[in-house]
């Protein structure tokens, strides 16, 4: 997975004419970082996968999607994609098939202890909901905090700075609903 993840961000980059540098200064990460990712020298964390779909102007659900689905309307969940964040053991699937349907499913599962920020890049163009499937979950978004329980669900406002945590001793599920709007 992180050679796809390494080769579409590759492909992003490259398909606007942009330089390392470039794609260092609009996402505020170091040259450095993205080339090693590039080459699969280094798994991307989700906080920095967040800032580099930003600077594409994506979603990171879309940035991932792209590296990771195939077409079709069945996706069986021995094939569903999975990605784990290297720093903090996050560990993404993405549910829905790969098709021309401006939604994704997105299933979540966050060690305890830990937490994930995002930038509020990775929210442009995006209506999403957040729905706790076991577990609690602590989201920040922006200065309101929401304390989330089994069953809850709740709608993201405006692209914020935000905060995915797990203050529990237990794993937090969440699934995430995402709309993508243009």
């Amino acid at each position: 997975m992180d050679r796809r993840i390494a080769a579409r961000i590759r492909t992003e980059r490259e398909s606007r004419g942009w330089s390392l540098s470039d794609l260092a200064e609009k996402a505020s990460v170091s040259r450095a970082m993205i080339h090693k990712i590039e080459r699969g020298e280094s798994s991307p964390t989700a906080n920095l996968l967040g800032k580099l779909s930003g600077a594409f102007g994506l979603s990171m659900s879309t940035l991932l999607a792209r590296a990771e689905t195939r077409q079709g309307r069945l996706l069986r969940m021995e094939e569903q994609p999975t990605w784990q964040d290297p720093e903090t053991g996050y560990l993404r699937r993405h549910v829905s098939p790969g098709s021309d349907l401006p939604f994704d499913i997105i299933h979540i599962t966050l060690p305890p202890g830990k937490q994930v920020p995002m930038p509020a890049s990775a929210y442009i163009f995006l209506r999403q909901l957040i729905w706790v499937l076991s577990g609690e979950l602590v989201f920040v978004e922006g200065e309101v905090i929401h304390e989330m329980k089994q069953g809850d669900c709740l709608e993201l406002g405006p692209p914020a700075d935000c905060i995915f945590r797990n203050a529990t001793r237990e794993p937090c599920t969440y699934a995430v609903a995402i709309l993508k709007i243009s």
